[in-house]
């Protein structure tokens, strides 16, 4: 069954249907060898390139929707290769299927990390527009006061653009070192420590416990990882308006 090339390519993981169309305006995309149009439609089988680089799109289109959750440990990194030798989150996955990570944690970051094998679940969940809740517990140092906390859900002028928490609560601790629960709801580099740093404060840990209604498993330790369950998995496609 043919299907607009953007729709597949987003299927296959390789990005959003708006980037591809982008790629298609600008002739970065061929179909069998020719300049691919808006409007266009393939077949999973058809010889699509990316600037030249033939891709595949049927390499999630057999598949029924997995998830993962992966309780990353700081010092890990999202990348699947690193010049330094450090670990990456992919050894420590399932090897029975391509997976395409939801979002990235930064180095030191520890936690809730989503992984799939339905790319355009994963782009869904990931895009600005889908206003997704992302729950962190993070270890402050320094005194923090009402307003401190009133600028943070405010907002503030990063140097990439205006950025807030949506909710902050306190979680308690003493002395120098207090913990609050932030969340987000969008996914932008070290956001968290650069809103903080930003008032002066300096994040000592950060662990991500949520992501939409999918909350860090207390049981689940260290770099291990486990599947969602099929309620899960449908709640989460219904929440970016994908079928089940």
């Amino acid at each position: 069954m043919s299907e607009r090339i953007q729709k597949l390519i987003a299927n296959a993981g390789y990005g959003s249907r708006r980037w591809a169309e982008r790629l298609i305006e600008q002739g970065r995309i061929s179909i069998n060898k020719k300049p691919a149009k808006l409007g266009d439609k393939a077949i999973i089988t058809d010889k699509v390139t990316i600037d030249g680089r033939l891709i595949d799109l049927g390499r999630f289109s057999q598949e029924e929707t997995k998830v993962l959750v992966l309780n990353k440990q700081a010092g890990v990194i999202c990348s699947n290769k690193d010049e330094e030798g450090r670990k990456s989150v992919f050894e420590f996955l399932p090897d029975n299927t391509r997976w395409v990570m939801v979002g990235r944690l930064d180095l030191n970051t520890s936690g809730l990390l989503l992984f799939t094998n339905n790319g355009e679940l994963a782009n869904k969940l990931m895009h600005p527009s889908s206003q997704i809740d992302r729950e962190y517990a993070v270890r402050v140092l320094g005194k923090v006061e009402d307003e401190h906390i009133k600028m943070l859900t405010k907002g503030i002028d990063l140097e990439d653009g205006f950025a807030k928490f949506h909710k902050v609560t306190i979680g308690g601790g003493e002395g120098a070192n207090r913990w609050y629960h932030v969340v987000l709801r969008e996914g932008r580099k070290r956001e968290v420590r650069r809103l903080w740093e930003a008032l002066g404060f300096k994040v000592s840990r950060l662990i991500r416990t949520r992501f939409s209604d999918i909350r860090l498993p207390e049981k689940l330790r260290a770099n291990q990882s486990e599947y969602l369950k099929p309620k899960q998995v449908q709640a989460l496609l219904k929440s970016v308006n994908l079928k089940t």
